[in-house]
C-alpha cells in the first residue's frame, strides 16, 4: 500500500513580498517564506528581507522560543514551525509571567548579538500553546556585537515596543523604572517618525494596499 502523499501547503499570508506557507513534508511540519509569486519590481527587497531573516537566524542557531532556519536558497527560506497564536490573536491581559518570559527571551536574542528592529507588530509576538512567548519574523534583524553602543540602542528600542505591549495588556505590573525607560526616546525613534514612518505609511497603504495595521490586526 503506498503511503499517502504529503498534503498541500497551506497558505498563512500572502503579500506583495511573497507567501507564508506551512508545508508539511515527510512527516516534518515547517514554513516557508516563498518569493516565487513576488512581483518582479519587488524581488530584490524581498530578496533582501529573507536573506536578512536567514541570516539572522542562522546566527540565533536554533535558540529556543525563536525559529531554526532549515533552508535558504534565495527563491524560498524555510524555517521551523512553532505552534501558536499571535498576540493580537490571543492577548496576555493581566498575564504578568508572560512579559516576564518575554523579556528573558528578548535579553536571550540580544546577548545572541540580535537585534530584532520590528517588535511594535504584535504579529511578530506568538503567545504559545502553553502560555507562554516566542519571536518571529526576523527581516528586519540587526547582527552585530551586543556591547556596541549601536546595538545597545537597538536592544533598547526592542525592550521600549515589548514594554508598550505590557502597557497595553498589563498595565498594573509596569514598574517605576519600566514606565521611566517608555518616556525616554531615543534619536532613532524620533527620525524614524519624522523621515521614515510617513514613507512607510505612504508605500504600504497607497502602493502596495496593505490593510493589516503593520501586522497588528485588521483596522477597525
Amino acid at each position: 500500500m503506498k503511503p499517502a502523499p504529503d498534503p498541500a501547503p497551506h497558505a498563512l499570508k500572502a503579500d506583495s513580498f511573497g507567501r507564508i506557507l506551512l508545508v508539511e513534508q515527510d512527516g516534518q511540519r515547517f514554513v516557508r517564506r516563498d518569493l516565487e509569486a513576488t512581483p518582479w519590481w519587488l524581488r530584490l527587497p524581498a530578496w533582501w528581507l529573507a536573506r536578512r531573516e536567514a541570516h539572522a537566524l542562522a546566527h540565533l542557531d536554533g535558540m529556543a522560543d525563536t525559529p531554526a532556519l532549515l533552508a535558504w536558497n534565495g527563491r524560498w527560506l524555510d524555517r521551523s514551525f512553532m505552534p501558536g497564536d499571535a498576540m493580537y490573536q490571543r492577548p496576555p491581559r493581566g498575564d504578568l509571567a508572560y512579559f516576564r518570559a518575554a523579556r528573558r527571551l528578548l535579553q536571550r536574542v540580544h546577548r545572541h548579538g540580535i537585534a530584532h528592529n520590528d517588535l511594535a507588530k504584535e504579529a511578530n509576538w506568538l503567545v504559545r500553546e502553553d502560555g507562554s512567548p516566542a519571536l518571529i519574523d526576523f527581516q528586519l534583524a540587526v547582527i552585530g556585537n551586543p556591547r556596541s553602543r549601536w546595538m545597545r540602542l537597538l536592544a533598547r528600542e526592542d525592550l521600549r515596543h515589548l514594554l508598550k505591549h505590557k502597557r497595553m495588556y498589563c498595565r498594573e505590573s509596569l514598574t517605576p523604572v519600566e514606565k521611566r525607560l517608555l518616556k525616554r526616546t531615543s534619536w532613532v525613534r524620533d527620525l524614524w517618525f519624522r523621515t521614515g514612518k510617513p514613507v512607510y505609511r505612504f508605500v504600504t497603504r497607497k502602493i502596495l494596499h496593505w490593510e493589516d495595521n503593520e501586522g497588528q490586526g485588521p483596522k477597525p
